[in-house]
């Protein structure tokens, strides 16, 4: 990913290339030194950098990685825990995920584990000779390098000498792949432990299950302290060898050296051209993950984790598991967030239980809590009351974007205000616009929340004059205006891409490109004479889509633009395209059945027949028929398209061939898009009503769906229900203007007590 504005140009000497990912705990980056040599730098969040034991974790990480090096770890490169930004550098590992490289693929062939086995084991022997013990090695913490496996994250470990940090009744790690010491006594933790979770992880990477999967966290808790493993799908002889490393006795399992010969005994050589196989079976995309460390007393959560929906028969009374449940209650309230297990019903309450949250770290914001409220709730500043929607009126209701934690919204009748995600607190909103506020005649776009200002579009008509049509810039600290400029009243479709407003303008011709920050003019571009340009929604980059005037077109120009001086690239796709997205560096189109003509715009439903990729330097597409036409409302993220339907049914769809996944009816009236939970594991998608629904992204599995929550429905609503994120809380917004938050793993709260 590119870096962004407000990303530093280089850390510790390390010249920052661009963006590899970000998290709750902080951002990592590709860096570069001054030889040339590439390393993975991460760098603490500045919230996280006040905090005096969140640098106590990050200064045990950097120390517990300096003291193993091998050829299957990451080893560290450069650090300063000492920094206002306290960062480290590590070995730069091109290479996806275990988890990922499961998500995508499915399970490994028996014939293509010897290699991660024997590198696994190789690792850990560094590890431990270091005197470090991991404690939380998983697929998400395993890299798939060419050259052999990768571990990473050492964020948890624990060295060998006494440290109180993890020896205060704290559960670290991730449940399906703890050993039963880590969920009744932390302080017996060692070497044996890692050996179990090896042991874990490979049955999970060979069945796509781990051994001891449950219908919930704490389930899977008991049964591995309690039930014997099931192996179900593993081969005779591997099956016996992992059944003693997942020994419930710490001392019966057996050690690493002799893990590595009876590995390299009973695992066969990989079949020439599996490699190649899987390669060509989908590109794995170019990654270095180290995650940085979770808050003290939280667990990691698995990013990819495929379980089974089955619970298993339980050997013994759960009242018996009562000593390790409660050893897992500090630990278990991240896991349930994110974790790989799904939760019982919850009974009683009319919703589902959430079976499987978002699987990444979706922590939920510090102090937050369940809370409803509406965009015209009385501010703490600037005006303080707004309007409320006209019931069965024309109003269409708010758009909304979450920025840094806050809620953005402006629409139909709905002054541009902020909200806090935490609370529901309406901060402020905004008294220094035109507005003509009394006569209901004015109106509002939402273009995008950038370099901390709010951008907002409006179109008002003062009485006996023309429309005017003006961009208006509004810090989002205070909602004060920045800046505010008049632009041509034709000019509908102004847009923002990253820092910089886009401003077409077909009368004269022109593309203006002006700073968010100040408003001030970056460059101008011409435009193609007699053609109608509108900004087109990717973020892939600053492009154009041009037709002539308003007519159907046989083909769309699509202007791609330098961001430094707007220099000009042409590229031309089908007239029958709608963008919606990316994948795999390329613009992602669906186009109409050939005989429906037009420009289909975004947001249009179909019906769809093919996909078209199209290479954005070069124009070079490829074309992949859809196994049927598909309609609904289209979203797409990591090679999956999800269309959903005005009756509530979701379609998956995968990009890659063009064949559907799966099929999921929902109770949701005319849903908006799906919204796409960390790591894809979950998608969201929401109604008018306020009816929230999630769903498996893999197996299409309805796992929770909500009561309404608006208080009345908006039929006039030309904008659709959305859910935006707010790390792992969901914000829903509807168009009869009620705003409201869950807990995905709790959707039945309604209130901190509830």
């Amino acid at each position: 990913m590119p870096l962004h504005k407000d990303d530093p140009k280089s850390v510790g000497g390390y010249k920052l290339v661009d963006r590899l990912g970000s998290g709750g705990m902080g951002i990592v980056y590709r860096g570069r030194s001054r030889s040339g040599r590439e390393v993975a730098v991460k760098v603490v969040h500045a919230q996280y950098a006040e905090d005096p034991v969140f640098r106590t974790r990050f200064r045990q990480e950097i120390e517990a990685v300096r003291k193993v090096s091998g050829a299957f770890t990451a080893p560290v490169v450069d650090a300063d825990p000492e920094a206002a930004r306290p960062w480290m550098a590590t070995q730069y590992v091109p290479g996806r995920s275990l988890a990922d490289r499961m998500s995508e693929l499915g399970p490994l062939r028996e014939s293509q584990l010897r290699r991660l086995a024997l590198g696994l084991v190789e690792a850990l022997r560094d590890i431990h000779r270091a005197g470090v013990v991991h404690r939380d090695l998983k697929p998400a913490n395993v890299l798939m390098a060419d050259d052999g496996p990768r571990v990473i994250d050492f964020g948890i470990s624990r060295a060998a000498e006494n440290n109180p940090l993890t020896e205060t009744g704290q559960m670290i790690g991730t449940p399906p792949f703890m050993s039963p010491e880590q969920l009744t006594d932390a302080r017996t933790v060692g070497p044996a432990s890692d050996v179990f979770a090896l042991a874990a992880l490979l049955v999970y990477t060979l069945t796509g299950r781990g051994p001891f999967d449950a219908d919930s966290p704490y389930l899977t808790a008991y049964q591995v302290v309690h039930d014997d493993p099931v192996l179900d799908g593993v081969g005779e002889e591997l099956r016996a060898v992992l059944r003693r490393c997942l020994a419930k006795e710490a001392a019966d399992r057996p050690q690493l050296d002799e893990l590595a010969r009876e590995f390299a005994r009973v695992l066969p050589e990989e079949v020439p051209g599996e490699a190649a196989e899987e390669v060509a079976d989908g590109p794995p995309t170019v990654t270095s993950r180290g995650n940085l460390p979770a808050p003290s007393g939280t667990g990691a959560p698995d990013p990819k984790s495929a379980t089974s929906s089955g619970l298993r028969r339980r050997s013994r009374p759960l009242w018996a598991a009562t000593a390790a449940i409660g050893a897992l209650a500090l630990g278990l309230t991240a896991y349930l967030l994110s974790g790989p297990d799904r939760t019982e019903d919850d009974g009683g309450s009319g919703t589902v239980r959430a079976k499987g949250a978002a699987s990444r770290r979706t922590e939920l914001p510090s102090g937050w809590q369940p809370w409803q409220t509406t965009v015209y709730a009385t501010a703490d500043r600037g005006l303080k009351k707004g309007i409320t929607l006209l019931e069965g009126g024309v109003d269409s209701g708010p758009e909304c974007q979450m920025y840094e934690g806050s809620l953005y919204c402006a629409g139909d009748a709905v002054l541009p205000v902020r909200l806090d995600g935490t609370t529901g607190r309406v901060d402020w909103r905004a008294d220094g616009v035109p507005s003509l506020r009394m006569k209901r005649s004015y109106f509002f776009w939402l273009l995008g929340v950038e370099d901390d200002v709010m951008l907002v579009k409006q179109q008002y008509q003062p009485e006996g004059g023309d429309l005017v049509t003006s961009v208006i810039a509004l810090d989002t600290g205070t909602g004060e205006r920045l800046w505010r400029r008049t632009v041509d009243a034709q000019a509908t479709q102004v847009g923002l891409s990253g820092d910089l407003l886009l401003v077409p303008d077909d009368g004269r011709g022109v593309l203006t490109a002006r700073s968010v920050r100040t408003g001030a003019e970056r460059w101008t571009a011409p435009l193609p004479a007699g053609m109608h340009c509108d900004p087109a929604h990717t973020n892939a980059g600053l492009y154009l889509e041009c037709v002539p005037g308003m007519t159907p077109a046989k083909e769309i120009l699509l202007l791609g633009f330098d961001r430094s001086d707007g220099s000009v690239r042409r590229l031309k796709v089908p007239g029958h395209s709608t963008l919606v997205g990316t994948y795999d560096g390329r613009l992602l189109y669906l186009e109409a059945a050939e005989e429906v003509p037009g420009h289909l715009s975004t947001g249009t439903k179909g019906p769809f027949s093919r996909i078209r990729l199209v290479d954005p330097d070069t124009g070079a597409a490829t074309t992949t028929e859809l196994a049927k036409e598909f309609q609904g409302t289209a979203t797409t993220a990591d090679g999956t398209l999800w269309f959903t339907g005005t009756s509530g049914q979701v379609t998956a769809v995968s990009v890659r061939t063009g064949r559907q996944l799966w099929q999921t009816p929902t109770s949701l009236e005319q849903p908006g898009g799906v919204t796409p939970g960390a790591g894809t594991r979950v998608v969201h998608l929401s109604s008018a009503s306020g009816r929230v629904a999630a769903l498996d992204a893999d197996k299409g599995t309805l796992l929770w769906d909500t009561p309404p929550r608006a208080k009345w429905v908006n039929a006039q609503n030309e904008l659709p229900p959305e859910v935006l994120l707010n790390k792992g809380a969901l914000v829903v917004t509807t168009p009869s203007g009620d705003v409201f938050t869950l807990d995905p793993a709790h959707p039945e709260r309604t209130s901190a007590s509830g």
